[in-house]
């Protein structure tokens, strides 16, 4: 009886929570590193039709789908459909991702004013900490809410064997990383930093629960069921493009289906994170 009657606010609050986890929030204004935003960047961001056959493509050597948005343009988000593709749909070979299928599958594709150094990004990246406190919009609630109550760097997989934030140091290719978040509603849950590609052009960043997350002790994601994959791209001194696809496993509790806006909305909420734009900036990405 408990699970039904919070089921609205789960659905809402669970879809995505552990996918906003990986690039903390943007330096004060006075640091050198502060993203300079132009005033279109500051609107909502846009839902966009792709051609449902064609499928999401990060850019892996290709150009990505949905297609990056103009630096002055609104970011093109995308959430997918099952029916677009069946149950086994076949993810993109560059992710490394092993299973098929999908409960729940969003996309955003990007430009953003930066000026600094790949150096200035992955010291956001490892400022674990600065993630507590993020908003997002409440579709059940009508309101924005918070959905990052805690987080922090870990030494291991061991839960609350808690250390300073990431330094830049650390996050060279190929390293391993942990990290646990408290979410508004499902708690605590470990997740694995993989830093796939680091170069001065280039940041490849893969993140994936390796906890059972629980809604009222209810499993509700094994391990490796939320997977997402951020691509950080220079496309010249001041400009750098942003590529996010996330996923549920297709195994997922039913319980985290069928609500697209709250989806969406976590999405956008991440990304508002990371280019500096204010996670409750006016209008939502989806009422």
């Amino acid at each position: 009886m408990i699970v039904k009657n919070k089921l609205p606010r789960f659905r809402d609050a669970l879809t995505l929570s552990a996918l906003l986890l990986v690039l903390p929030a943007v330096y004060p204004a006075q640091e050198a590193d502060r993203f300079q935003l132009s005033l279109p960047a500051l609107q909502a961001e846009r839902l966009i039709d792709v051609e449902p056959q064609l499928g999401p493509q990060p850019p892996c050597g290709t150009e990505p789908i949905p297609p990056y948005a103009g630096l002055d343009d609104l970011a093109n988000v995308k959430s997918w459909s099952k029916p677009d593709f069946g149950r086994d749909w076949k993810p993109p070979a560059c992710t490394g991702w092993a299973e098929v299928g999908f409960t729940t599958l969003v996309t955003i594709a990007a430009r953003f004013p930066h000026t600094s150094e790949a150096g200035g990004l992955f010291r956001q990246i490892g400022a674990i900490s600065e993630l507590s406190g993020m908003h997002y919009w409440s579709t059940t609630h009508k309101q924005w809410r918070t959905l990052i109550v805690d987080a922090y760097a870990l030494t291991g997989l061991q839960s609350g064997q808690r250390r300073e934030d990431f330094t830049f140091d650390e996050m060279r290719e190929g390293k391993v990383l942990y990290f646990e978040q408290v979410d508004n509603l499902s708690g605590k849950a470990i997740y694995r930093m993989h830093i796939v590609e680091a170069s001065a052009r280039r940041l490849v960043i893969d993140v994936e629960n390796v906890s059972t997350m629980r809604y009222f002790f209810i499993p509700i994601l094994h391990p490796g069921e939320l997977q997402s994959m951020y691509f950080l791209d220079r496309e010249s001194d001041s400009v750098w493009r942003y590529y996010s696809i996330v996923r549920t496993g297709k195994n997922a509790n039913g319980l985290i289906a069928g609500n697209e806006s709250s989806s969406v909305n976590r999405a956008v909420a991440f990304y508002r994170h990371l280019v500096g734009i204010p996670t409750t900036q006016e209008p939502p990405g989806a009422r």
